[in-house]
């Protein structure tokens, strides 16, 4: 057997190393790919494994970015506008996706300043995988390394956990013989095989199906809550407390906040410079699903959500509904692995075998990390609010704060911002403005997001606790059936 190994340049930039050796045996051409996950596009060749799994396109980019953003969340978001009225909720969705969208383009620069000032430096990132923990050490020391790494994993780890309570509160409404703490161990041994995913590269085919499955779910509850027209008597007095209208701001928050993964996704890239404005278009589409969806279920139930966490519980039961529910827990074990993913890394890095080739040694060393998920997942089983307190706590500093900080400190200079990889965007004419604006996000989420938003998280999240306990049996279910009186 011949064997020839080649190094193929990479189309990202200059000198960027390849990630992947192509093995030609017997006449046939495979990809190898290594845990970076890069191949080179130009010389990939076509084949049904390649068409599946190895992705880094702008347009794959894209689909993960889009089906990450909104998941469990979709349902949800009926209930923040419960809490804060139509008005509030439809401007908040507007006003933090374009927030979020800006920052997700600062963390794409801040990597492609990083990467290009390391491999300037002669550093090689085969069968390796840059994640944000590690640009903010290469551009700004191990202070700011270990702030974003303890952010984002923390952020992670509960963002996980509320994939896990998604699943056991969806299939409730199909199959109520088992109650939700049963379903919750169910999944978390599911979500467990995601530990078999290598990286954001093969995940492209999950990413199509996973956001055509939002889709579906989006426009089912758009056309099934106006087909069912408003319930008799209905009111929509939202807002009516300061606890509730932060709590569902701050849920709204959390929607647009998939940042924690958005360097894994660009390092999958072919071409990495062109993700700059991929999360930006994400947004856009993800308007289309969010806006219409919160805004009819709302019309139609009004204040009856504000004990109805979940969207599908007000919805009548029949195939349509079904459908939504099987599609949307599909999606939410493909977003349990876009969350898990880089916390597969990082772990990998602690332990030692993040460089190996074999696939079975590192998925045995990841399943440590779905432990401490599936038993948050069982103590705090508080669909909804769970997602306002991770929002004020976690995406606050995570999506918003360190990212704005670390832009501004990272070209706090003269020369830096001269020898900057990435040029000022067109829409801003100087740094001086992105300065200011930056500036503003940094207080508008210290005060707002972090502020009043966990202020009214936190009572809520307590009222939970009080109201249906830790390792609560069944959160939000139906009452038993009274016992005959004789």
């Amino acid at each position: 057997m011949a064997e020839v190994v080649k190094q193929v340049e990479a189309a990202a930039m200059v000198n960027q190393t390849d990630d992947a050796q192509r093995v030609i045996d017997g006449g046939g051409v495979e990809e190898r790919e290594n845990v970076g996950g890069e191949i080179d596009e130009e010389n990939q060749k076509f084949s049904f494994k390649n068409f599946l799994w190895h992705g880094g396109s702008v347009y794959d980019a894209w689909f993960s970015c889009a089906s990450n953003q909104v998941a469990q969340v979709l349902l949800t978001l009926p209930y923040s506008f419960s809490q804060m009225g139509m008005l509030s909720g439809l401007i908040l969705q507007v006003f933090y996706g374009l927030l979020g969208s800006w920052t997700a383009y600062l963390i794409s620069v801040l990597y492609v300043e990083y990467r290009s000032r390391r491999e300037k430096e002669g550093a090689s990132f085969k069968n390796h995988v840059i994640q944000w923990f590690e640009v903010l050490d290469g551009l700004l020391g191990p202070f700011w390394k270990g702030i974003g790494l303890g952010f984002n994993c923390t952020f992670l780890l509960f963002g996980s956990v509320i994939q896990l309570i998604a699943c056991a509160s969806n299939i409730y409404y199909i199959n109520d013989h088992l109650d939700k703490r049963t379903w919750t161990y169910i999944f978390g041994a599911c979500c467990a095989t995601t530990v078999f995913i290598p990286s954001f590269h093969n995940y492209r085919i999950w990413s199509f199906l996973g956001l055509g499955m939002t889709t579906y779910t989006a426009w089912y509850l758009t056309i099934a809550a106006l087909v069912h027209g408003q319930v008799p008597g209905v009111i929509h007095s939202g807002p009516k407390k300061l606890v509730l209208y932060f709590t569902g701001a701050t849920n709204i928050l959390y929607t647009f906040g998939g940042h924690a993964v958005t360097v894994e996704i660009m390092h999958a890239m072919w071409k990495p410079q062109k993700f700059k404005y991929i999360y930006l278009l994400a947004t856009f589409y993800v308007f289309t699903l969010t806006l219409p969806s919160a805004a009819a279920v709302y019309w139609a139930f009004g204040d009856e959500l504000l004990n109805h966490a979940n969207a599908f519980s007000l919805l009548p039961r029949n195939g349509f509904r079904d459908a939504a529910v099987i599609l949307m827990l599909i999606h939410q074990f493909i977003t349990f692995g876009f969350a898990c993913t880089p916390l597969y890394f990082v772990w990998e890095k602690v332990v030692g075998v993040h460089d190996t080739k074999s696939l079975c040694l590192r998925a045995v060393a990841r399943l440590p990390v779905v432990i401490p998920i599936w038993f948050l997942a069982i103590i705090f089983p508080f669909f909804g609010p769970i997602n306002s307190t991770v929002g004020a706590f976690l995406v606050s500093f995570t999506v918003y704060i360190i990212p704005t900080l670390a832009h501004m400190l990272t070209y706090r200079s003269a020369q830096a911002r001269k020898n900057a990889a990435e040029k000022l965007p067109f829409f801003f004419p100087s740094w001086t403005v992105i300065y200011v604006f930056n500036a503003f996000i940094v207080m508008w989420v210290l005060v707002v997001g972090l502020g009043f938003g966990g202020w009214a998280s936190m009572v809520n999240f307590i009222r939970q606790v009080n109201t249906f306990g830790l390792f609560a049996k069944c959160y939000q279910c139906k009452p038993p059936p009274a016992a005959p009186v004789h």
